[in-house]
């Protein structure tokens, strides 16, 4: 029996997965809009199972039962209602696309197969496989081959059956043996990745037409296979998820950026570990494909519609259909902090929260910019986890080090898949003469953090931010994260000492301010809580609310359900996993849990204590789960300064009063809209409207 203390981590987070989805059935969101949830859905099923799948399977093919890290359920059993849930979710899927398909269609938009194509279409259809996509076709005739050659991983592929006319003599031998069997010919084509999914045909009639490029080189089979002589060809699309789990080498003659290239190289060949295809593929097609390519029960076995690699949908082309698209909000400037001024001027004087999307992010920019060019500043040091395919956070850092900056980056390799991004980054900033730093040993480095220092009258003083979220110019248009810009002296000097970590990890640092992972974060935020049921007992106020991505770690979850216990009003906006079980008499009836899923993703965390009545607010890095906490490098930062500190809790009581994009974790686990009666608060866009209000009301 599953535990009743905890929720399964996998199967909570399918249940985040099913979210993602309402926001796809959702009528209120835009049509193009619900398309790009889809593409979400598939993309975060993809890692689930390259993950958290493959990690359970790994288990069970060690044959351990795996009951103590699996919430009370063994690892077959798991890998099977995995499996059930995975099926029903993926046939909701092909229903809202199909009703997402056809309400496009009253917005003379259509999205048409390789037999809907009109003549027009077809010429165009033709040329234009022609020129950029048969160049770039692999097409592998299976017959002759002992195996499958490796399939990419998450590749799409069509899987042809061509059934071979009969030359005259074996017609004769057939009809004398009574025989009608003919050769069979099974092809794999691999749908290029270079080239968009979806084929913006020429408008008829007013009317816009799309074609995924499945349909398009299904369209053009008899182009690809005119050299033989067939009776039939029929094509489905199947796909396979393997284990991405990287496997460092332990040779010590190679660099850590080795180690980790040859990895990344490994994981295409990685064990299989979920196999997709299209329901409607001939049986001894399927069977002919799973033993060719060793597919087994320990895998999971998903019949699914016509076309996988719906992650694609992520990018449907806009179509110029802004009336289809959320309105684009224009980020807002912070009040008081000017980005045509100095920013480590107005730093110097007092804190500022940068509050993305919200918010600027050209902030965070500005900041290292004017810190490479500034002659006062000598060195910048500065943690990067994922950066944008185009960053001008690393080129912020070579333009410092051309400037005769001493420039410390402490670049995470493994950021998971990120690394060969990452990899690309830190050789050309090598390149620059960046000093990199690949982390310690057994950790990630996760935690945004940057301090500078700059020659003040004949003094050193640190500049710095700390943030919730990646240094990441496309994740911070849709992100929402925050960013402390701050002087405050004994923080930067906390900051100084984890770099000091990454150098010298053999030494255990002492903080003053931060709350750093692996060594403090556990027993602190453990202290933090003690101290609300203390205030509890004694009759003092208490509350605790926090609002992260995930909460899976059993200690910190028995830490608040003995809050629960004490009287201690417990608030939790967790997006994602979520094991702790609320509502439940005797154990957590006094705490309450939502899940917020709308435009942007919420992504910062953010730890509130009351304090009997002095509260105590922080942003972090970190999630509360047992790798953040004891096998990462993560900051959480507290805030001094009142008016961020009302910021942050406004900001939380605003997202906590949502009852629009706001669903209520409960124990029975159904997702529900949480519905309170109260007028509609859609808290994404009222945190838009309290930020230009702030701006509105500025005194000049």
């Amino acid at each position: 029996m599953p535990n009743k203390k905890y929720l399964n981590r996998e199967l909570s987070w399918l249940q985040f997965n099913a979210r993602v989805l309402q926001e796809a059935e959702d009528e209120s969101v835009p049509l193009i809009e619900r398309l790009r949830f889809l593409g979400i859905f598939s993309n975060n099923l993809d890692e689930f199972f390259k993950v958290r799948y493959a990690t359970v399977k790994r288990i069970d093919l060690a044959g351990k039962a795996g009951k103590s890290v699996l919430g009370g359920i063994k690892a077959s059993e798991l890998l099977e209602e995995i499996t059930k849930i995975v099926i029903k979710h993926q046939a909701d899927s092909l229903r809202i696309l199909a009703d997402i398909q056809h309400r496009l269609k009253d917005h003379n938009i259509h999205i048409i197969n390789e037999k809907q194509v009109s003549f027009s279409q077809a010429k165009f259809i033709k040329e234009f496989f022609l020129s950029k996509v048969s160049p770039a076709l692999v097409t592998i005739i299976l017959n002759d081959l002992t195996e499958i050659p490796s399939l990419k991983d998450n590749g799409a592929y069509l899987a042809v059956k061509m059934v071979m006319k009969e030359d005259k003599t074996q017609e004769g031998i057939s009809k004398l043996l009574n025989t009608s069997e003919k050769e069979i010919r099974y092809v794999l084509i691999e749908i290029p990745r270079s080239i968009e999914r979806f084929v913006v045909l020429p408008e008829e009639d007013d009317k816009q037409y799309v074609i995924l490029l499945d349909d398009l080189i299904r369209h053009n089979l008899g182009s690809i296979f005119n050299i033989f002589e067939y009776d039939n060809l029929s094509a489905h699309m199947i796909k396979i998820t393997r284990d991405a789990e990287l496997d460092i080498d332990s040779d010590l003659s190679k660099s850590f950026i080795e180690k980790i290239s040859s990895s990344v190289k490994d994981r295409i060949k990685g064990e299989p570990v979920r196999f997709v295809y299209d329901m409607n593929i001939a049986d001894d097609t399927l069977a002919y494909l799973m033993n060719k390519m060793g597919i087994d029960s320990t895998d999971s076995i998903i019949p699914g519609g016509r076309y996988h690699n719906r992650r694609d949908y992520m990018n449907f082309p806009s179509l110029g259909r802004e009336e289809l698209l959320y309105k684009p909000i224009e980020p807002l400037p912070i009040p008081g902090l000017i980005l045509q001024t100095s920013l480590l001027a107005s730093i110097a004087k007092k804190d500022y929260l940068l509050y993305t999307p919200y918010q600027t992010f050209a902030y965070t920019v500005k900041f290292l910019r004017e810190a490479a060019l500034d002659p006062k500043v000598k060195t910048i040091k500065i943690t990067i986890y994922r950066l944008a395919k185009i960053s001008h956070i690393a080129s912020s850092l070579i333009n410092a080090v051309k400037n005769g900056k001493k420039v410390i980056v402490q670049i995470e390799l493994r950021a998971r898949f990120d690394e060969v991004a990452n990899i690309k980054y830190a050789e050309q900033m090598q390149a620059e003469g960046v000093q990199l730093i690949f982390g310690v040993p057994g950790l990630k480095v996760h935690c945004k953090t940057c301090v500078i220092e700059r020659k003040e009258h004949g003094k050193i003083k640190r500049y710095g931010f700390i943030s919730t979220g990646n240094l990441n110019e496309s994740t911070s248009r849709i992100y929402t994260d925050y960013t402390l810009f701050t002087s405050h002296p004994e923080i930067l000097k906390d900051i100084d000492k984890v770099f000091n970590f990454f150098e010298i990890n053999y030494k255990v640092n002492k903080y003053k301010h931060l709350i750093v992972s692996p060594h403090y974060s556990r027993q602190v935020f453990a202290n933090l809580i003690q101290t609300e049921i203390d205030n509890a007992t004694n009759g003092k106020p208490a509350g605790i609310a926090l609002k992260m991505n995930s909460l899976s770690d059993n200690m910190m979850i028995d830490k608040l359900y003995g809050a629960s216990e004490a009287g201690v009003e417990v608030k939790l906006i967790v997006r994602g996993i979520c094991c702790l079980i609320p509502g439940v008499p005797g154990m957590s009836e006094n705490i309450k849990v939502i899940s917020i899923l709308d435009k942007f993703l919420e992504h910062p965390r953010v730890f509130i204590f009351k304090n009997a009545g002095d509260q105590r607010v922080f942003i972090s890095s970190a999630d509360w789960m047992t790798r953040n906490l004891d096998h990462r490098v993560e900051v959480s930062c507290p805030i001094y300064d009142e008016d961020i500190k009302q910021e942050i809790i406004d900001t939380f009581d605003i997202s906590w009063r949502d009852n629009v994009k706001a669903r209520v974790i409960s124990p029975t686990q159904d997702n529900a809209y949480k519905n309170d009666n109260a007028a509609a608060h859609r808290s994404q866009f009222e945190l838009y409207n309290y930020y230009l209000n702030k701006i509105e009301n500025q005194k000049f």
